[in-house]
């Protein structure tokens, strides 16, 4: 899951990236509107965090910007304006949520779950192929029903596989939905990642469930 940070707060915008890079997430992040709004136009992300007091173009631009286009990307307003006004206008202008700084990260975590939970109208939040299955939740990997110790990039990896099962993702698609939009797309950083998730499913299972379509991408099958 890949998420746009937009905040113009050096200190708070690393910290936030950092802990949520932490937990799986793919984070990009813009320090003043202007760049949030040629960011949120040009990149796919599964979710937007947005300040309000921000340079060159204002949080709530920025937002009724982003929907005239795109409807569909939960957008959740953080912010140090706790009026009802502000909250009313955001959630008018097409905000999924309102959390008013300070805050504990433990509770915006538990926002951005339930956000994105909402964006894939998926009631079951467990993800699987076979006797492998994801918790998108706890993030927990089990392989017929044994836990399977994974990193946050493999978990992220092997989500985003399950979410689009049976079909060839290439890596390019990996690269922009699994990793940060400055990642070095010349590196083999995603094939790393992913033989040593493959690696792991196969101890766990007797078998590979991820195939590699050579020079088209990786795809996950059902157990034969």
């Amino acid at each position: 899951m890949k998420i746009l940070i937009v905040e113009d707060e050096e200190k708070l915008r690393n910290s936030l990236a950092e802990g949520l890079r932490l937990k799986g997430y793919a984070i990009d992040v813009a320090a003043d509107g202007e760049l949030a709004d040629e960011m949120a136009f040009c990149e796919n992300y599964d979710l937007i965090i947005l300040d309000l007091n921000l340079p060159k173009v204002d949080g709530f631009s920025v937002l009724q910007n982003f929907r005239r286009e795109k409807q569909d990307v939960p957008v959740l307003i953080l912010s140090a304006r706790d009026g009802i006004a502000d909250k009313v206008t955001g959630l008018d202008l097409g905000a999924n949520d309102y959390l008013t700084k300070p805050f504990h990260f433990a509770e915006l975590e538990a926002r951005i779950r339930s956000l994105l939970r909402r964006k894939t109208v998926v009631e079951n939040t467990i993800l699987s192929s076979g006797s492998l299955c994801f918790d998108t939740v706890s993030r927990i990997t089990s392989a017929a029903n044994r836990p399977v110790s994974l990193t946050t990039k493999e978990a992220a990896l092997l989500e985003y596989l399950l979410l689009h099962k049976g079909r060839v993702i290439s890596l390019e698609e990996l690269l922009e939905h699994v990793w940060d939009s400055n990642a070095d797309t010349f590196s083999n950083s995603i094939r790393v990642h992913m033989s040593s998730l493959r690696r792991k499913l196969k101890k766990q299972l007797g078998y590979d469930p991820i195939q590699n379509m050579i020079g088209k991408g990786y795809v996950i099958r059902e157990e034969n």
